[in-house]
């Protein structure tokens, strides 16, 4: 009995009872709408009528099937994304390091960040696109900007949350700022670091998503843009809301295995 409740209550069974319970839910609303005068694949099919779409040979535009459509340009949102990902996170690591080694630093720049985080993305595009003047590296820019004000802000966070105690100890024992940075401040900020990470590595896939829809070209958005628009087939759209959350999950525990892997303190709870 005690078994019994312990596996109904386990993590692994909350997310089997949500799982069965969303697909009962999109099921029932794909039946009512099927039993409406509207085609139910022009507003929402059957989840077995869009993973058949994955699987089918059928061509949508002569030469590609609509997976092969969503994986070639997906290809490319996720390259631009990365790239946006990894510049975004190298520049708030930096610039968190800066704002803690010197604090007027900080008081100038700090505001700023807050007042371009709180610009929202479809209005941050056509600026970027403005002034770059090429779709690409608006996009990459753009996936940099929002991984960017997480990570600093968590990481410098993370440089704050060490115990004086700990400075002083290190003070005490003739340490250089090189060797306090390396040896304490940065191994404890970590954690933050990757918080930061966490938190915007799906941020980065959604907003080159977005912006895709605004300024055209190859990348998930334009085909997403050209579904909804009855341009190509309406399965593509359903394919890249699914590929995209799955794609977002898989690039959190990404940064969840990168931690385990690199971080100190992760290594020694694990042992």
């Amino acid at each position: 009995m005690i078994q019994i409740k312990k596996i109904l209550s386990s993590k692994y069974m909350v997310t089997l009872v949500w799982v069965l319970g969303l697909i009962l839910i999109w099921e029932l609303g794909a039946t009512v709408i099927e039993g409406t005068k509207r085609s139910p694949e022009n507003v929402l099919p059957h989840l077995h009528q869009i993973l058949a779409s994955v699987f089918t040979t059928n061509k949508v535009n002569g030469t590609q099937t609509a997976f092969q459509i969503v994986l070639s340009n997906g290809g490319i949102t996720l390259l631009r994304a990365g790239i946006g990902f990894v510049i975004g996170a190298g520049l708030g690591f930096l610039l968190a390091l800066i704002m803690n080694l010197f604090l007027p630093i900080e008081k100038i720049l700090f505001p700023y960040l807050m007042m371009i985080q709180m610009i929202p993305i479809l209005g941050m595009a056509p600026i970027v696109l403005a002034i770059t003047k090429d779709i690409n590296k608006s996009r990459i820019i753009i996936a940099a900007i929002l991984t960017f004000y997480p990570v600093a802000t968590n990481t410098l966070a993370g440089f704050k949350s060490v115990e004086k105690e700990k400075h002083e100890l290190m003070y005490s024992l003739a340490a250089s700022k090189f060797e306090i940075y390396r040896k304490l401040l940065i191994p404890s900020s970590l954690p933050y670091f990757f918080t930061g990470l966490k938190i915007s590595a799906p941020m980065a896939i959604t907003a080159a998503i977005l912006v895709d829809t605004l300024q055209g070209g190859a990348g998930l958005g334009t085909v997403l843009s050209q579904s909804l628009k009855h341009a190509t087939t309406i399965y593509i759209f359903w394919q890249i809301v699914f590929l995209s959350a799955i794609i977002g999950i898989l690039s959190f525990y990404l940064m969840v295995l990168l931690e385990q892997a690199i971080s100190p303190y992760k290594r020694k709870k694990k042992k």
